[in-house]
């Protein structure tokens, strides 16, 4: 495309673009919203659900800055529609899945996937649009972003309700070969000589964010600090778990090394260390990387109760969500208007205290009733703290970004934010089966209406958390009479209630410590006129 064309292009790339970026928000929305049906068809525990929304983040995290250095090397059209149709196998993969571990490891595919996937749009949009149609197009692709998830929750959680979770990843299927058809229509910018990929720096980045990853999602099962029984080392009796989280942050110093050694010997590493050595930019993706953390727990635990211990269905579960999301998307819009008429610096500090009320509100106030006003009201200001944040933190990255470097802010963002959602959901689920566990086995193993021979069925030892129907069926297997099963399941609906209301306290203080100004997060100088690349949607987390 000539760059003094006078004709405007056609909107044809831009729409095709749009519905890749559709895609990625309704796969893990689906997760999320059929966490009960999902839990029913594979006769798993619903702790597998969040093990495959943290592999798909972490698969994210882990390859995204390689995803955007690689559409130079072998061009961002054919890198797109390769990665469209590996999206497609993921999606195939679950469609005809009839056990967990094949729903995960096609997670992991569709992340590997998305993680070129997503910097390979954004340099189709510079590929096929120049100068306001660019400017407009990148603006658009962050608002279908934004407004494409009230409809996937809603439209997820009806397919889940009324018909079979697995039609959604038809539709998506169906829906990926559509986007694979039309890309014939993209133009793609010739493939860049002398682009050189940082295979040392990726592998370290892998290491560093796969270890983090499964350290925080095996708290439960290996111990926080002290190893269980069920871990499978232990090293001075201290958790394996915390042992991979000190060596993944280990091997993310190392690539810090890495780096620093590969500019010194004149070569590109991975990610400009221009992004990852400042205190403001540090200060900067920490904030990033903690919104993210309490929002994917937020969007994990409230499917998680009104599917589990409500016993509500999957459209339910989207109904509710929706006043989260809406708030969301309408903070994220609100603080792009605002920009320059209301100082960063108040929207950074403030926003965490507003999400960390909504959060302490939750947790006081939500009982057995989603339709409560107060849980609402909560929801709502949570939301508007979240959507705030994340539009206002990508700001502040791109605007203190040399412009040699500013092509590296999204994938940066979009790996942190993806970390975050992975630590976020782990650390949500280890809060509420670790209180749930500690409360079912304060309050049943001394029990007296509950036998001891009828304790060996309910595992106290590993504790789940499951629906009444369920520990209803398992108990009425066994030789448990009326009253020790009422008893059970009144115990079993006041533990969960408590773990909830726990997790949802502990999420609150995680925002309350990110409270505290961080160096140079919002500062006055990016109410300047430094150009802008495309928002950060709270799609991410």
């Amino acid at each position: 495309m000539e760059a003094g064309a006078s004709s405007r292009a056609s909107w044809t790339p831009l729409a095709v673009i749009a519905m890749a970026q559709v895609l990625l928000a309704f796969n893990i929305i689906t997760l999320k919203i059929a966490i009960d049906a999902i839990v029913t068809s594979y006769n798993t525990p619903a702790s597998t659900v969040k093990t495959a929304i943290i592999f798909y983040s972490l698969a994210v995290a882990g390859c995204i800055m390689l995803g955007a250095r690689i559409g130079s090397v072998f061009g961002s059209l054919r890198v797109f529609r390769t990665t469209i149709a590996l999206f497609g196998a993921a999606m195939l993969m679950i469609v005809l899945s009839r056990n967990a571990l094949t729903m995960i490891v096609a997670q992991i595919i569709a992340g590997i996937a998305a993680a070129a996937m997503v910097p390979t749009s954004v340099a189709l949009i510079a590929d096929n649009y120049q100068g306001d149609q660019q400017a407009k197009s990148l603006e658009w692709l962050g608002t279908v972003r934004s407004i494409s998830l009230v409809p996937a929750f809603l439209l997820a959680g009806a397919l889940a309700t009324y018909s079979d979770w697995r039609v959604a990843f038809i539709l998506l299927l169906v829906l990926t070969a559509s986007i694979y058809k039309l890309s014939g229509k993209l133009s793609s910018s010739p493939v860049q000589s002398g682009v050189s990929i940082d295979r040392v720096g990726f592998l370290l980045t892998c290491l560093a964010v796969l270890l983090i990853g499964l350290g925080f999602n095996n708290l439960t099962d290996w111990g926080v600090l002290r190893a269980r029984p069920e871990a499978p080392f232990s090293v001075l009796s201290l958790s394996p778990a915390l042992l991979v989280i000190l060596c993944g942050v280990l091997f993310a110093k190392l690539f810090m090394l890495w780096a620093h050694k590969r500019r010194a010997e004149g070569a590109a590493p991975l990610i400009a260390l221009e992004m990852i050595v400042a205190p403001r930019e540090r200060s900067a993706l920490f904030s990033i990387f903690t919104i993210g953390a309490v929002s994917s727990g937020i969007t994990f635990l409230i499917p998680l109760y009104i599917e589990i211990v409500q016993g509500r269905n999957s459209l339910y579960t989207a109904l509710a969500m929706i006043p989260f999301t809406l708030s969301s998307v309408a903070a994220a819009l609100m603080v792009a208007r605002l920009r320059g008429r209301v100082r960063p610096r108040l929207i950074a500090r403030y926003g965490f205290l507003i999400v960390a009320a909504g959060l302490t509100i939750l947790g006081a106030t939500i009982r057995n009733d989603w339709s409560d006003t107060l849980v609402i009201f909560s929801m709502i200001v949570a939301g508007l703290g979240e959507g705030a944040l994340a539009t206002l933190l990508f700001d502040a990255l791109v605007t203190a970004a040399p412009r040699e470097v500013a092509q590296d802010v999204e994938p940066l963002c979009d790996a942190t934010s993806h970390l975050a959602m992975a630590v976020g959901t782990a650390l949500a689920g280890a809060l509420v089966i670790g209180v749930l566990s500690f409360a079912v086995h304060r309050d049943l193993s001394v029990n007296p209406t509950i036998a001891a021979e009828l304790r060996t069925h309910l595992n106290l030892e590993r504790v789940a958390f499951v629906s009444n129907d369920h520990l209803q069926q398992t108990l009425e297997r066994t030789s448990a009479t009326a009253e020790q099963v009422a008893e059970a399941l009144r115990i079993n609906t006041q533990a969960r209630l408590r773990a909830l209301k726990f997790s949802f306290f502990a999420l609150a203080g995680l925002a309350l410590l990110a409270f505290i100004p961080r160096a140079g997060v919002g500062e006055d100088e990016s109410e300047g006129d430094t150009p802008r690349g495309p928002e950060m949607s709270p799609v991410d987390s």
